[in-house]
């Protein structure tokens, strides 16, 4: 400021150059810096001039519609002319500029509608069209790979999602679709087709081993060839088994009727597989082929080496011996994809498992079957065939008319070897006595053992004379022969032995054998070592004797004195008497008759049928009495069963006393042979829906016993307690009770061992896995409940 300006000059200067003037939105003002000056307002009256002054330099204040710059004037050396009583530096006074933004927002809002209104359906016509145009590529790329996913239909359609890539022309969609193709990839790695699972599924469901399925496992191999077709191309499936020192048998199973040179081509790949992958056949030389074929209405086409693919699964085991290869036959496509590789797999998991076991089983089957007609020790006919052949032997008799003989031999005093000698020395003397009569006996004689030291042999077309000379060529042989001890001391043993003559003795296999059990018991009481033929006189005591046991049975009977005996039965994981068997007892003034000394002739006098209602009523009695709360096995003869009173009587009975049926376990005996087995299963069939339980009796003894197996649903198993005695001595007694419980496990029965007399063999029972034990080293019989 070049000139100084007065205090009224000052202010109209501000005056022309305020802008409120010319219609703009500020104005100028001036404060002045003392109190004293009229002219101006003091700058203290601003917040603006105020700070200003004060900090001596300019400042801005913003507010929310103002903008205000305040200025502060000071002196400089010009001035210095007209304020000589300032200094330079001095403020004299504050200009302040004040712009007021309303007018401005104003303007900007009326301009801003106007534009938004001219320009806005620019960018929403532009945007349309280029939406339209993304969204049309887009749609066309999606289209693609949704195509794409639909006709994923199985694990093995995902290769089609990542045939060629999709480019969208964006880069996050691009992203989208490799990761697309990453998780198929992941998916087909570890996927497994809804269709194998089902198909593996329904495989298994037809491979449970079933008797039909060990008898006719060849039938079940074809039906699984069939099924398999159904979901894969399979021309063939081959198995290769091996059992102890059997001729090795390679069977190969055709899908169709193959042609020559394609059977030729098979062998010659599967034989060379064989011996190039498993061990167990390398050295296999002699080889026996058979073909089966699942479909002979339809040939095989003509396969050529590029064709086959042959993939194999073996088992080799030590304990049984047997070793075993199984097969598949594809087409070489077809072995090279993961996904049938696991069809392929499961198949051959499954054949091995199924034919492994029904090789085993078949083995140990075709055991059984010899041992339970053979005794184990001597592999003479057990006590079970003897009565089967000589009910024969009297129907045929009886229908030719002619005489046949029976000799039951005892050995004298072999309790005393056993006793002296062990029962390692009782058991050779056993077998070698077996091979003396056998020599002695006529071509055509049968011989079996009986029990323990007893023997008996049905002599066909044979009357008294040829029958006394065939048993005094016993006892003299058996004399002259000398026996050996574990330290070769000679024992000398001699036989006694009782005959009985068809018919002169008696009309039926029963009393033909008690006769001769009672001349036998004659012999021993005259001094043994002697072959006795039945007197008259012996013939008449012997009916005399039948006849007052009748008596006895028969009132017993009508005078409901039927004694029940309970005999325990332990779980052999736990101890714990669980169950007892019930066994009939009368009482008569010369003492307690046990069941063997007249159940045959209350079957024979068609009591026994009563005889058991009675027994199990009477010991629901005793047990209700003595509040015992495990099972109850009651021994019936099959005869009981289908007698058209004894469902009714048992029902009764059971309600009668509010007893729980599923307690009762009926024991199926063979001591009577039941010839229309349906009815028995029918019968069973309807107690069963009651809730009693059902076990066979005396397993393993007898033909009937698998029979029963078979046809009927049991609930427990009683395995022959010859088998189970002998078990620690004899290794062929321990593979039969080891292989029915085996049998019984995969039928889901539970298993009973009878006559456990030491803790040795309960122990053994443990071991082999035997549900349960009965013997008199758990408990005797006895009319107390444990």
């Amino acid at each position: 400021m070049n000139k100084d300006f007065k205090q009224g000059e000052l202010k109209r200067f501000v005056k022309e150059y305020d802008g409120s003037k010319y219609g703009y939105p500020y104005t100028l003002e001036i404060y002045g810096v003392k109190k004293k000056g009229k002219k101006f307002k003091y700058y203290e009256s601003s917040e603006a001039a105020t700070f200003a002054y004060k900090n001596s330099e300019k400042y801005f204040m913003k507010g929310k519609d103002y903008l205000v710059y305040a200025y502060p004037l000071k002196l400089t050396e010009n001035c210095m002319s007209c304020h000589q009583n300032e200094k330079v530096g001095d403020i004299l006074a504050i200009l302040t500029i004040n712009y007021d933004l309303k007018p401005l927002f104003k303007e900007f809002n009326r301009k801003m509608i106007f534009y938004f209104f001219i320009l806005f359906p620019i960018p929403l016509i532009f945007a349309f069209f280029l939406s339209r145009y993304i969204s049309k590529k887009l749609r066309m790329k999606f289209n693609r790979l949704a195509t794409i996913v639909e006709n994923v239909n199985t694990v093995k359609d995902l290769k089609k999602v990542s045939v060629e890539p999709i480019d969208f022309g964006f880069v996050e969609f691009n992203k989208v679709v490799e990761h697309i193709n990453d998780l198929t990839q992941k998916i087909r790695n570890f996927a497994v087709d809804k269709d194998i699972l089902e198909f593996e599924i329904k495989i298994l469901e037809k491979f449970i081993i079933t008797s039909e399925v060990i008898k006719d496992w060849k039938e079940t191999v074809k039906n699984l060839l069939l099924e398999v077709n159904k979901l894969m191309e399979t021309y063939a499936i081959f198995s290769l088994f091996k059992v102890d020192d059997e001729m090795l048998s390679l069977e190969i199973f055709w899908l169709k009727k193959p042609s020559l040179n394609t059977i030729e081509l098979t062998e010659k790949f599967i034989t060379k597989k064989i011996k190039e992958n498993v061990s167990f056949f390398s050295d296999v030389t002699d080889l026996r082929l058979e073909h089966n074929i699942a479909d002979n209405n339809s040939y095989l086409k003509e396969l050529t080496e590029e064709d086959i693919a042959i993939q194999t699964k073996s088992l080799i085991l030590d304990a049984p011996r047997i070793g075993g290869v199984v097969g598949i036959g594809v087409h070489s496509e077809m072995a090279m994809d993961n996904i049938h590789g696991l069809v392929i797999e499961g198949i051959l998991a499954t054949l091995m498992n199924v034919v492994g076991s029904v090789k085993a089983m078949a083995k140990y089957t075709k055991q059984l079957e010899y041992y339970t007609t053979r005794d184990p020790l001597t592999n003479l006919f057990n006590q079970r065939v003897f009565w089967e052949v000589l009910g024969y032997e009297v129907g045929r008799a009886s229908r030719n008319n002619y005489k046949f003989s029976i000799l039951l031999v005892d050995i004298d005093n072999f309790k005393s070897i056993n006793d002296s000698y062990g029962h390692s020395i009782g058991d050779y003397i056993i077998s070698e006595m077996a091979g003396i009569i056998r020599q002695c006996l006529r071509k055509g004689d049968i011989l079996a053992r009986y029990s323990g030291d007893q023997f008996v042999a049905i002599l066909p077309d044979a009357g008294e004379e040829q029958a006394f000379n065939v048993g005094k060529r016993i006892q003299d042989t058996v004399f002259a022969h000398t026996f050996k001890s574990v330290d070769d001391k000679d024992i000398r043993l001699t036989i006694s032995a009782g005959i009985a003559i068809y018919p002169d003795h008696a009309d039926n296999a029963k009393d033909l054998f008690i006769f001769a059990d009672n001349v036998l018991k004659r012999a021993k009481d005259e001094g043994k070592n002697l072959v006795v033929i039945p007197t008259q006189e012996e013939v008449y005591e012997v009916f005399k004797a039948i006849t007052e046991k009748t008596i006895i049975v028969t009132k017993a009977v009508n005078e409901r004195r039927i004694l029940p005996y309970f005999q325990p039965i332990i779980r052999n994981s736990t101890g714990v008497i669980e169950c007892c068997e019930v066994l009939s007892r009368i009482d008569t003034p010369e003492g307690i008759l046990n069941a063997y000394e007249f159940i045959e002739i209350a079957e024979k006098i068609n009591l026994i049928s009563r005889l058991d209602i009675i027994l199990l009523e009477n010991a629901i009695i005793e047990v209700v009495k003595s509040n015992f709360k495990g099972l109850l096995f009651v021994n019936l003869s099959p005869r009981s069963l289908v007698m058209s009173e004894f469902i009714p009587e048992v029902m009764r009975i059971t309600k009668e006393y509010n007893f729980d049926r599923s307690r009762i376990v009926f024991e199926i005996t063979e001591r009577e042979t039941v010839k229309n087995l349906s009815l028995l299963e029918k019968f069973i069939a309807n107690l069963r829906v009651e809730g009693f339980k059902f076990a066979i009796d005396d397993f393993g003894s007898g033909f009937c016993s698998f029979q029963y197996l078979r046809r009927f649903p049991v609930d427990f198993i009683k395995i022959e307690g010859e088998f189970v005695r002998n078990i620690l001595n004899d290794r062929k007694d321990h593979i039969l009770v080891k292989t029915l419980s085996i049998i019984a496990r995969e039928f889901d029965i539970k298993t009973i061992a009878e006559y456990v007399e030491s803790k040795e063999l309960l122990d053994e029972m443990k071991n082999l896995g035997i549900t349960y034990s009965q013997g008199y080293f758990i408990g005797k019989p006895s009319p107390n409940l444990p």
